[in-house]
């Protein structure tokens, strides 16, 4: 009967310190497939930062028929990466999703259009066809095109919109006169397939001034009124930021690392690595206030979203690390 006993308290005193030392879960929904894109999520995985900081990541890739802020709203996910214009959308629409840190403080997104085509210029886009992805991603393109005062239902004083499949064939099937690129994928995309640099005529975003925040950290808004959740989110972000310090300072390891989690071809992910990494700049994860006011203003104006968004971000987490 003593054995018994002691066995009994031995167990439950395991069980006790098992529950002490759980880690606390966490489900990261990533906008798009893996890729160095992502690469600072996984790294925190890999090299046991979020390990460290007490968590239990799950990391969960996206797709083409993946939508990150319907997933979080769904209770599928945590926290979710996405384009701040998809979220103040969502936002918009009821659904409410805050940023909570600002990895990317620089966009990717560039019009590409061939130098023996039609379009030299901005004032070259009327009466041509450009591509663009939608699913959210078409939200930066309106907000130009509307700053620019051009049409998008086509005609000769507008532009075509054509809905761009997430490749560059488009423009190397000549359906569109100009594509979106990314400055870390698709771009190096059609240098692969056979283009040179001067063969492209570039309108970068970030360059023109016309850019909106992309890949941000974004929680449901009611989830932060917990303070257990708000500490687990300060956690999340300063392992991740980890993670994307040493996949900035180890390109080559990172891409691998990304490979092991489904990326492909490991020279892209490598080079997109060293893109992605100009667009982070300083990892601190800081949301720019005057990049989140021009974002929120172009859509404003494009009427993409139909009221001023208020408590759509918070700097609580990123002040806290």
């Amino acid at each position: 009967m003593k054995k018994y006993i002691v066995s009994m308290l031995a167990g439950a005193m395991s069980l006790a310190a098992a529950q002490a030392w759980a880690a606390d879960a966490v489900t990261l929904q990533l906008k798009w497939v893996a890729q160095s894109q992502f690469a600072g999520y996984f790294v925190a995985k890999d090299k046991g930062f979020y390990e460290e900081e007490d968590l239990d990541v799950t990391i969960k890739p996206g797709g083409p028929d993946i939508a990150p802020e319907q997933v979080i709203a769904g209770g599928g996910a945590d926290v979710v990466v996405t384009w701040m214009a998809a979220a103040l959308a969502a936002r918009d629409k009821g659904v409410p999703l805050v940023n909570i840190a600002q990895p990317y403080k620089k966009a990717g997104m560039q019009l590409v259009c061939p130098t023996d085509g039609p379009v030299k210029t901005t004032d070259d886009f009327k009466g041509h066809t450009l591509g663009v992805w939608f699913f959210g991603n078409e939200y930066p393109f309106y907000a130009w095109m509307n700053s620019l005062g051009i049409p998008t239902e086509g005609g000769a004083d507008g532009v075509t919109v054509l809905k761009q499949s997430f490749d560059v064939q488009p423009l190397i099937q000549k359906q569109a006169d100009c594509i979106s690129v990314m400055t870390y994928n698709e771009y190096w995309q059609l240098i692969d397939a056979g283009y040179k640099p001067e063969d492209l005529i570039v309108f970068n975003y970030t360059e023109m001034g016309v850019d909106l925040l992309e890949d941000g950290l974004y929680v449901m808004g009611d989830k932060l009124e917990d303070e257990a959740f708000k500490d687990k989110m300060v956690r999340f972000v300063r392992a991740s930021m980890k993670g994307w310090e040493y996949a900035i300072a180890n390109p080559e390891e990172a891409a691998g690392i990304v490979m092991d989690n489904g990326g492909q071809d490991e020279a892209h992910q490598v080079r997109m690595m060293g893109e992605v990494a100009k667009l982070i700049d300083q990892p601190d994860a800081k949301l720019i206030p005057e990049a989140y006011e021009r974002t929120a203003k172009a859509l404003l104006d494009q009427k993409i979203i139909e009221k001023e968004p208020e408590g759509a971000y918070t700097t609580d987490i990123t002040d806290a690390l």
